[in-house]
């Protein structure tokens, strides 16, 4: 059975915000989500991140464990967690960003693991159009 699990957490230090912290994460995170089988999709905001990641509970649980220890990473929250029928997203690692315009827009202000489930999982959306792929 598949999952799909949604978190939201602060970046601490230079992590989201310089391009080279950035390249290190896809890489790692490519290599250990082809490993596990897990499909993922990450929104980078202010210092922030939200992710959703797809696949077994097991290699979900081994995610959440690494991402918790993570010294990048502050408290990890989770907005959502719950089984699914199929996968949203093919890439083992998709990294967005936020446009600053429709974040204050659809945020008012609010950090990303303010979001209820909903909202994240719009944000999120394959088919999001506020969504650009980080350059």
């Amino acid at each position: 059975m598949l999952y799909r699990v949604i978190y939201a957490a602060e970046t601490l230090g230079a992590t989201g915000t310089s391009l080279l912290s950035l390249a290190q994460i896809l890489g790692v995170s490519e290599r250990n989500n082809a490993r596990d089988e897990i499909t993922s999709r990450m929104l980078i905001h202010d210092g922030q991140v939200l992710q959703a990641a797809e696949g077994r509970r097991a290699d979900l649980d081994r995610l959440k464990k690494r991402l918790t220890a993570d010294p990048r990473l502050g408290e990890l929250r989770t907005i959502s967690e719950r089984p699914i029928s199929a996968r949203s997203f093919t890439e083992t690692m998709g990294l967005r960003r936020l446009p600053q315009d429709f974040a204050q827009k659809v945020l008012a202000g609010r950090p990303l693991w303010a979001l209820t489930p909903s909202e994240a999982e719009q944000l999120l959306g394959e088919e999001s159009e506020v969504l650009s792929a980080v350059a």
